[in-house]
């Protein structure tokens, strides 16, 4: 039985892997605000994860039945997130281009994705106990 090993709470957990990567990456930003010729840096990840699930306009998916069937449009792999440094923009004149504004209003959207995905593995992990334990 495949519980906490399925796609979806695979994708669930490569989500928190990736907001702790982003809160990491954010942070050395903040960190490096006044740091000559620092460059920002960012995560990619929802955009990978899209990109693998093949959820883009116009794609289709196939339903499997077997492991054994090849996969049509939707992919189970869950992609690992990806660090990139923004080298073409300079924002100050010592060649840094980090915006202490956007860099806090980052971090504030990727706190409460991070809430969301561990609200959303509690409520996983306590649906899979009640069915377990037979009690609501």
């Amino acid at each position: 039985m495949k519980l906490l090993s399925g796609a979806d709470f695979r994708r669930l957990e490569s989500a928190v892997q990736s907001a702790e990567l982003r809160q990491q990456v954010i942070s050395d930003n903040v960190a490096n605000v006044d740091t000559p010729n620092f460059k920002r840096s960012e995560v990619l990840f929802e955009d990978l994860l899209t990109e693998a699930m093949g959820t883009s306009e116009g794609s289709i998916s196939g339903f499997r039945t077997n492991a054994k069937h090849i996969p049509i449009g939707q992919s189970s792999e869950v992609p690992a997130p990806i660090v990139v440094q923004d080298e073409t923009s300079s924002i100050n004149n010592n060649g840094n281009n980090v915006d202490i504004d956007r860099e806090m209003s980052l971090l504030a959207k990727n706190q409460l994705a991070y809430n969301l995905y561990i609200q959303q593995v509690n409520h996983d992990v306590s649906m899979m106990k009640t069915a377990i334990d037979g009690r609501v």
